[in-house]
């Protein structure tokens, strides 16, 4: 007869060790799974450092079988988002276990209670662990490809997984591979005339000058920002620059850029980096001794990103600025070598994004699911 299944919440530092290093057990022989940065999770697991946990509670739970950490699961509690939203609702993040529903349902069961114990009505997730766009979603199509830089990966099992202990889909959440290919001549026709008529221009953002953009970019985002969005608020200027932070050593400066009106107005922006999951699989976790050498010989040969976010101020819906953003990007990527990305993830509901990928050429080829579950 098998152990029992034991969990314990994350206290010390060697629990955290343990609830980071896990992966390393689970995916090990997997051809698509990518290593994080070990850097990078435990800033994430880091109060602060990571914006989200100082937005409300949160507790790390770890599952023991036969002794040996089995799995792990992060919960808690988005105080701004319920209290914008009216919600009392918990998330759940960073879910890994070995294929032992037993496992699963002990991890679920202690990250409902916890929530429950904490006023919680429902559960959402698997939600981002930064409340950025990263690790969003189980991956439920697509697993035949590696993810592209802080996407999600998991084995199908998961899914069943999820659904047997109760989660039903929320929504879904969609990528779209892209292929740079020439672009016609009558949407590069239809581009300038746009920005002639309506008096914008784009150009790259300015990243040594930063505090000025991220202010247009907290407006615009304000402004233009889905009420509709379930599980997302506009984010407080704390989280921009905490994000701003994160990703700005993986900035390539060619792949974000901003829409602006002649008189100087803020009214868009895009934001994609290289695909550094290339570099990372080689790196296995790890910067030091040999993983900063690694990766800077692997950045060179990059030719693909990932595209996370486009915003246009609302004013200046159908006036053609998305399209003159992505033309710009689009051609300063392909002039230093890029010739593929993806952009992700969009909310399946998000009906404008989501047409205007396809009508750039772009396929649907992964998904990742939102589950809700609610909690008695």
């Amino acid at each position: 007869m098998e152990s029992v299944v034991t969990i314990k919440t994350v206290q010390t530092l060697h629990d955290k060790q343990r609830f980071i290093n896990l992966p390393w057990r689970l995916y090990r022989g997997d051809p698509n799974w990518v290593p994080p940065l070990k850097k990078d999770m435990w800033s994430t697991l880091n109060p602060r450092k990571n914006a989200l946990l100082k937005l409300g509670p949160y507790q790390y739970f770890l599952a023991y079988r036969g002794g040996k950490p089995a799995g792990r699961l992060g919960v808690g509690i988005d105080g701004h988002l319920n209290e914008v939203k009216g919600f009392k609702a918990g998330y759940l993040t960073l879910f890994e276990s070995i294929n032992d529903y037993e496992v699963a349902e002990a991890l679920f069961s202690a990250g409902s209670a916890w929530l429950t114990e904490h006023g919680m009505e429902f559960i959402t997730g698997p939600q981002s662990p930064s409340n950025g766009d990263d690790y969003r979603g189980l991956l439920l199509q697509g697993f035949d490809t590696p993810p592209v830089l802080y996407d999600s990966y998991n084995p199908p099992f998961y899914v069943q997984f999820f659904e047997r202990y109760g989660f039903t889909k929320d929504f879904d959440r969609n990528a779209y591979f892209i292929k740079l290919e020439e672009v016609p001549e009558n949407i590069s026709r239809a581009v300038e005339y746009a920005k002639k008529k309506y008096k914008f221009h784009t150009r790259r953002m300015n990243l040594k000058n930063i505090q000025p953009e991220l202010l247009g970019i907290n407006e615009v985002l304000k402004a233009g920002w889905p009420e509709e969005w379930p599980d997302m608020v506009p984010p407080t200027m704390g989280e921009i620059q905490a994000e701003y932070k994160k990703l700005i050593p993986f900035a390539d400066p060619d792949l974000i850029w901003v829409a602006e009106t002649d008189a100087g107005r803020f009214i868009g922006f895009f934001v994609a980096l290289p695909d550094y999951n290339i570099c990372f699989k080689k790196m296995n976790g790890r910067l030091l001794p040999f993983g900063v050498l690694k990766f800077l010989w692997l950045k060179r040969k990059l030719r693909s990103g990932r595209s996370f976010i486009m915003f246009v101020h609302p004013d200046y819906h159908k006036k053609g600025v998305s399209a003159a953003i992505y033309l710009s990007v689009a051609e300063a990527a392909k002039a230093k070598g890029y010739t593929h990305g993806e952009g992700s993830s969009i909310h399946e509901f998000n009906t404008k994004m989501n047409r205007d990928a396809l009508s750039v050429g772009a396929k649907l080829y992964k998904i990742y699911r939102i589950y809700r579950k609610e909690l008695a």
